[in-house]
């Protein structure tokens, strides 16, 4: 049976770049709070089975929401922001996460103990920051999808050169092996 220590070794490797990757992206774009998204980012391992190979990549169940973005159920304003100067008031909210396959869903909001300690922070109320985010939804920041794309044109050469070692490593075992038998 072949042995694929090496291609395992090499996907691995591959993982370890995504994930480098996708840390360099979050801490790049400015939006790193607490950093805890970034501390959970880790590279789980390779996992063979019978008709495939699966690469693992672990991170906060909230990453994805932070990749992809949120779509927010919009509406129209029903007060002028005491922040800003211009009036507001019947006016629509932007969407942020417009193409994000997340969306909130009409009249179920996001609970603010999410928003707490990002508030508090800042100055700002956590029920206003809630109401904003469920209404306007989450900018995606594909810092997971850009470290993805930036390696994927490297896999081929990758699996190409790994494998080509795994059969050489198993075509010098069996002749070895046959050697011995004689």
């Amino acid at each position: 049976m072949l042995k694929i220590d090496n291609l395992k070794e090499a996907l691995d490797d591959f993982s370890d770049k995504i994930v480098a990757d996708a840390k360099s992206n979050l801490q790049s774009s400015g939006k790193v709070d607490t950093g805890k998204l970034k501390d959970t980012l880790k590279n789980v391992g390779v996992k063979v089975s019978k008709n495939s190979i699966e690469i693992g990549i672990k991170m906060m169940p909230y990453g994805a929401f932070v990749d992809k973005g949120v779509r927010g159920v919009g509406g129209v304003r029903k007060q002028t922001s005491t922040f800003k100067r211009t009036n507001n008031k019947g006016k629509l909210w932007k969407q942020k996460g417009k193409g994000s396959p997340y969306s909130f869903k009409e009249g179920k909001k996001p609970s603010v103990k999410h928003f707490i300690e990002w508030s508090n922070k800042r100055g700002l109320s956590p029920y206003a920051v809630r109401e904003s985010v469920y209404r306007q939804g989450i900018e995606p920041n594909h810092f997971l999808t850009n470290a993805v794309k930036s390696n994927i044109n490297s896999l081929p050469t990758v699996i190409q050169t790994a494998f080509a070692f795994d059969v050489q490593s198993t075509v010098n075992f069996l002749i070895k092996s046959n050697f011995k038998n004689q």
